[in-house]
């Protein structure tokens, strides 16, 4: 049976216990010590905090009770054998399918939601919660990632078939939500202890009653396959405009992997914009956002309405910092199967210690020690893709190396050969750089504080740095954006706007 999330224990006020109060000669109780009169105002706040914490409790519990039996059921464990044991905390398989039936015309034409649909999961993660309720660790699954199912009964032909290779997305269409738990759990011996299912539909509903999410972009996002256009900057995406940003794939090379990436960084901004609105303690706007979603996905028939309002109450103090992400390690792209076509095959080693963390309840990040001194600046442009050319413009021997070293240390990409620059008295550092690489030339700025930005076209893409007299320091740079490789473990407060 599915691991029911546990509620916050809450020490129950009783008066069972107490002794009766003592009576003088008289009769009467004796007078209390004399003690500070509370501030009205202080008497009142607490009771009006009372009341307020007892209605949302009671509201919340109304309104899920009332939404329950709107939420389309699955059994989505029936029947199950040789499971993974079970460990502590609660995994919920979250996926989100291509079922856009109640997408209106209008939107559909909008958003290029006109295709057939594939009956396929577009997104598939495990959401672990840890056993305190004080972590939220996501582990994104590549829906090309290679995958064997086990024996099963085709749920459209009603043919058995035996265990055969595909990729992890159609095993919802060949037997729906039991053979792709069935699946997963076979590739990654992690019991599944609920499942929630998602679509078009509730996904743009959710951001539309929350007001919209909050992206930033480092650079323009333009897929014409989903009409995705977004400008570098911050933006505030409804639903429409939020579902293009998670589906579109043909940005760059890294495809569904920075498709991942972007849905794992929307995942954080709204557990930002949930926490941040008060959500979880408003009773109204807990009850819109309830009626809003829960109407329209589906959940196994163990996720019930206790579950759901003691995970809520749970989470109430949940922020970006108390989520982590990740995608399964791949260990090798374009693995090609025969009648499958080019998969994503999992590095054995780092994916099994990904899912061993979640079996043991561990933060899926390893332990690493605290950095010394000032964090390091966010830049636009990762230091490992900028070709460095250092100079020495003064005649202080040894500073192009000095340079040069300094910025190798930071992960520039230097050519290790500094040089002396023909203005040997140059005063000020000077980046100089060929505009079309500007957003390289910034990152490389932000590094050298102080310096001077000067564009020179048809210099190409190696960038100079001459070293002035003013030359104090180089300071460390770090990606605005989390790396791209799968594996890395990033938290939710990374990769918010504004909190980067």
């Amino acid at each position: 049976m599915p691991t029911p999330p546990r509620s916050p224990r809450v020490p129950a006020a009783t008066s069972r216990g107490v002794p009766p109060p003592q009576r003088g000669a008289s009769g009467r109780p004796p007078r209390p010590p004399v003690r500070r009169k509370r501030p009205r105002w202080a008497m009142r706040a607490v009771t009006a905090l009372s009341v307020v914490v007892l209605a949302s409790a009671g509201i919340g519990h109304a309104v899920l009770s009332g939404l329950d039996s709107d939420i389309t059921r699955v059994d989505a464990f029936k029947d199950m054998k040789n499971r993974p044991r079970a460990g502590d905390g609660m995994n919920v398989l979250l996926v989100g399918t291509d079922g856009r039936d109640r997408i209106s015309e209008e939107q559909r034409q909008k958003y290029r939601l006109g295709g057939a649909p594939c009956h396929c999961t577009d997104t598939i993660m495990i959401v672990h919660i840890s056993e305190d309720r004080e972590r939220a660790s996501v582990v994104s699954l590549p829906r090309d990632s290679y995958a064997e199912t086990p024996d099963h009964t085709d749920r459209t032909t009603g043919e058995h078939h035996k265990g055969h290779p595909l990729k992890l997305n159609a095993a919802y269409a060949e037997g729906g939500p039991q053979l792709t738990i069935r699946t997963v759990e076979n590739m990654t011996r992690v019991k599944i202890d609920h499942y929630l299912e998602v679509d078009f539909t509730s996904f743009m509903k959710t951001v539309d009653v929350l007001g919209g999410v909050k992206i930033c972009t480092a650079e323009p996002l333009k897929d014409s396959h989903t009409g995705l256009d977004l400008p570098a900057g911050t933006h505030t995406l409804m639903g429409g405009q939020a579902l293009q940003y998670v589906r579109a794939r043909h940005l760059d090379g890294a495809s569904d992997l920075s498709r991942m990436k972007r849905q794992q960084r929307f995942l954080a901004a709204l557990i930002d914009r949930a926490t941040s609105s008060g959500l979880l303690l408003n009773p109204l706007k807990f009850r819109d956002v309830t009626q809003a979603v829960l109407g329209s996905v589906r959940a196994d028939k163990g996720f019930g309405t206790d579950e759901m309002l003691a995970l809520g109450r749970a989470m109430r103090n949940f922020s970006p910092s108390s989520s982590e992400f990740t995608t399964v390690p791949i260990g090798q792209m374009g693995y090609a199967v025969k009648g499958v076509g080019s998969t994503l095959k999992w590095d054995p080693a780092e994916s099994e210690r990904i899912f061993d963390a979640l079996r043991e309840d561990e933060p899926l990040a390893r332990p690493t020690p605290k950095p010394k001194g000032p964090a390091p600046v966010r830049v636009p442009v990762h230091p490992k893709q900028i070709r460095v050319q250092v100079e020495n413009g003064t005649r202080t021997p040894g500073l192009g190396k000095r340079v040069d070293d300094a910025l190798a240390a930071t992960g520039f990409r230097t050519t290790k050969a500094p040089r002396n620059a023909t203005d040997r008295a140059v005063e000020r550092t000077v980046v100089a750089f060929d505009p079309r690489w500007d957003r390289s030339a910034k990152s490389l700025a932000a590094a050298l504080p102080g310096s001077e930005l000067r564009p020179v076209k048809g210099q190409g893409p190696t960038l100079k740095v001459v070293a002035g007299a003013g030359f104090e320091k180089v300071v460390k740079v770090k990606p605005a954006d989390p790396p791209q490789e799968s594996g890395t473990v990033v938290r939710g407060d990374e990769v918010v706007c504004g909190k980067q």
